[in-house]
């Protein structure tokens, strides 16, 4: 058996930028549906905020990708920083739809100039001999932040949203503190070839119909969904629920001190945060290394298709925690996990081991195409839910999403059989 490769320190630190950027984002984005209709805005507003930050957030990897493998990942990282920064205190000073919306949109640019800078790291600093535990490191790091994130500022926003927006400027402020000082290129091949000949070069890899068909596929089928259900579960559950019902639930689990922690006093009355329990964050932690080792070996796609289909039976559990028992949620949101713990890493990993090495920067970005189309349609479902909640029937969010992932399966498993597999790389 060949022996493990280790990781250069460049990988770990990384990994903990990782970990604190997605601490800020999630930390804002879990709340953020709440806050809007704390303000009085529809859930139609919230839908239309959502896309456009996802739209930008998954569009500018199309190009920070490229411009990484042009200029190197530092630089690129630092410029982030310089964009995240004043966009989220502006939160704190405008209260407008479109105010918020602009704000909303250049926290997106920011972010999107991020997501493929510390992915591409790992690539490039990882071999055949640690890819999958390389990437099941990065994706637990980013689940770490993304769930003590939403716990955190859920319980600052009981006390002011403005200590929300603050810890996440003071947390970007330390990433580039640490990426200043510790961040080192990554050794990899670079092309000495022009910023012209990179956007050729990424036409030339969209011009294969059969790839951008799969991303279409993926962006249609699973990120869509994926990103519906962060999109619509803290508000599914702080507007539909009895989250004091929910607070005396895992009271008796995890004790008082613990449930007070994520959640509110509210005039008297404890009601859980309802982002401390709307995403999958806590759950991966625990068992993100146990799914990468068990899949470790298994093929990719029927990995990530089985992935795809017990993320269909959580929103159909997600459906009856409503209509039901409102306890069923923490069995969705557990399945949903579960899938997104089968189907995220491996699909993405795949999508890096299908590059050549010194393209990782590139490929990633033409891999957040998928996520783009996705995340910027995903803004329709929480519109819809606002229309399920006028008729009175707001578990059918979670019943058409279930359908929409059942369909997705399907095309994709046609899609495989039909044209194939593409070969991943060794090296």
């Amino acid at each position: 058996m060949t022996k493990r490769s280790k990781f250069p320190n460049v990988f770990w630190v990384a990994n903990i930028i990782e970990v604190l950027e997605r601490f800020a984002y999630y930390g804002i984005y879990l709340s953020f549906g709440i806050y809007l209709g704390e303000l009085g805005f529809s859930k139609g507003d919230l839908g239309i905020i959502q896309s456009i930050f996802l739209a930008l957030s998954y569009l500018m990897p199309l190009f920070s990708g490229t411009f990484a493998d042009r200029y190197g990942f530092k630089k690129l990282l630092l410029v982030s920083y310089m964009a995240y920064l004043p966009s989220i205190l502006l939160l704190i000073f405008t209260k407008s739809f479109n105010g918020i919306a602009l704000t909303m949109l250049t926290i997106g640019f920011a972010a999107g100039i991020f997501k493929p800078l510390v992915s591409s790291t790992v690539r490039a600093t990882t071999d055949s001999t640690n890819k999958t535990l390389g990437f099941g490191i990065f994706y637990q790091m980013v689940n770490i932040g993304a769930s003590f994130g939403p716990i955190v500022m859920g319980k600052l926003r009981g006390w002011s949203w403005d200590y929300v927006f603050y810890t996440a400027a003071a947390t970007i402020s330390l990433m580039f503190v640490i990426t200043l000082l510790f961040y080192k290129e990554p050794k990899r091949d670079l092309e000495g070839v022009t910023l012209k000949q990179k956007f050729r070069d990424m036409g030339e890899a969209l011009s294969d119909l059969k790839f951008l068909s799969f991303l279409v596929l993926l962006g249609g089928f699973f990120w869509l969904p994926f990103w519906a259900f962060f999109n619509t579960l803290a508000v599914y559950i702080n507007d539909f629920m009895d989250t004091n019902a929910l607070y005396e639930s895992v009271k008796s689990v995890l004790g008082t001190s613990v449930t007070q922690f994520i959640s509110t006093n509210d005039q008297g009355v404890w009601k859980i945060n309802a982002e401390a329990i709307s995403q999958t964050g806590y759950i991966i932690i625990i068992f993100q290394l146990v799914v990468s080792s068990l899949f470790e070996k298994r093929p990719a796609i029927p990995s990530f298709l089985f992935g795809l289909f017990v993320a269909a039976i959580s929103f159909v559990v997600l459906a009856m925690s409503v209509t039901v028992s409102n306890n069923y949620v923490f069995l969705g949101v557990f399945l949903f996990s579960v899938g997104e713990m089968i189907s995220s890493p491996r699909i993405q990993e795949y999508i890096m081991w299908i590059a050549p090495k010194e393209k990782a920067g590139l490929y990633m970005g033409t891999n957040f195409l998928a996520t783009f189309i996705g995340a910027t349609l995903s803004g329709l479902y929480t519109g819809l839910m606002g229309v399920f909640e006028t008729a009175g029937k707001p578990e059918y969010i979670m019943y058409t999403l279930a359908v929409h992932v059942v369909l997705g399966i399907v095309a994709i498993y046609i899609f495989t059989k039909t044209l194939g597999d593409f070969k991943e790389r060794t090296e």
